[in-house]
């Protein structure tokens, strides 16, 4: 590590040095906590293999779903590393696909109100 100018206290130089080696090629993460959301993932996907046996209705559907994006959730944070990434890369990655989901919804909104407005107007 290379020493402090006269300009710069020794911490900063030290601090400098440590931030790049942070964020170097070949970051360990600890194993446990792979081996910990290794083991929610089975947990959760338990859960919803028992869901089958509930009732058919809106519950369990909404329980189904809110497993899988739990499910997603925590694989692409822990096993694709988008945890450990910086704020813009998330952002460049998971607003896309929601915009996405927000026009798909308004599309789906738009294309009922049509559909009725339709069918309304024939009927008469």
């Amino acid at each position: 590590m290379a020493h402090a100018s006269a300009n710069q206290p020794a911490h900063s130089t030290e601090h400098a040095a440590a931030a790049v080696a942070g964020h170097g090629e070949g970051v360990q993460h600890p194993l446990r906590i792979y081996l910990w959301i290794w083991l929610l993932l089975f947990v959760f996907s338990t859960a919803s293999y028992f869901t089958d046996f509930l009732d058919k209705g809106i519950f369990r559907w909404a329980l189904i779903v809110t497993l899988m994006l739990l499910k997603a959730g925590f694989i692409v944070a822990i096993f694709m590393h988008m945890a450990w990434e910086r704020l813009a890369l998330k952002l460049a990655i998971l607003v896309p696909p929601l915009a996405l989901l927000v026009l798909i919804g308004l599309m789906a909104i738009e294309g009922d109100y049509t559909f009725v407005t339709r069918l309304a107007a024939f009927v008469q």
